[in-house]
């Protein structure tokens, strides 16, 4: 980390998410706050993805979850427009979280909307910071989470399950799509012939 300001602001958000009362497991078998975890993992797939990344990258892959757990899904209605009031919520929670953190270690107005475009998610294939917080989160989830969702849901035919890995390929770069199939990522081994159906082989 270059500056005193951002060793500051991903110390901050480190702080909240070491609050988050929900627990997850590692690979290693370590237990971690899950949206601590999250980060993590986000930070270490950014460098992998990325070589010399700005502040901008660092700070908005670092909070895109920020405290997460105090908007749970189940405040809000079932089904698809429930789901959608969520998210429209958490993107506006989380990018005003991280703009106040950022304010409070003196960064400038133009950072500050950098990093609030990209985790709210505003211009996603037209903003370059949104597109790259896409790619990362595409990838984290692939590498970390895609195979934990599918055995939470064992009841989904292999239609949704092509239908999801669709939709989540066509939010990420070309970029994104090589580095995916570059072999620089675990891609969960189960669902692997699941993924090259749905990308058609």
């Amino acid at each position: 980390m270059s500056t005193e300001q951002l060793k500051r602001v991903i110390a901050m958000i480190d702080d909240i998410n070491r609050e988050d009362p929900n627990i997850e497991t590692d690979e290693s078998g370590k237990e971690w706050p899950k949206e601590l975890l999250y980060s993590e993992r986000m930070t270490d797939m950014l460098h992998r993805y990325v070589e010399n990344p700005d502040e901008v990258a660092e700070i908005a892959m670092r909070g895109q979850h920020v405290a997460r757990w105090e908007s749970p899904r189940s405040e809000y209605p079932e089904g698809r427009q429930g789901y959608l009031q969520w998210r429209s919520h958490l993107y506006k929670f989380h990018a005003n979280t991280v703009g106040e953190l950022m304010e409070q270690a003196g960064y400038d107005a133009e950072s500050i909307d950098r990093v609030k475009k990209a985790v709210g998610k505003r211009g996603i294939k037209v903003n370059p910071d949104t597109q790259l917080l896409e790619d990362v989160t595409d990838l984290v989830f692939i590498e970390h989470y895609m195979l934990p969702f599918a055995e939470k849901h064992p009841e989904y035919s292999e239609e949704k399950w092509i239908d999801i890995i669709q939709k989540t390929w066509k939010k990420m770069s070309e970029q994104g799509q090589q580095f995916a199939l570059s072999g620089k990522i675990r891609l969960p081994e189960p669902l692997v012939p699941l993924i090259q159906k749905a990308l058609g082989g």
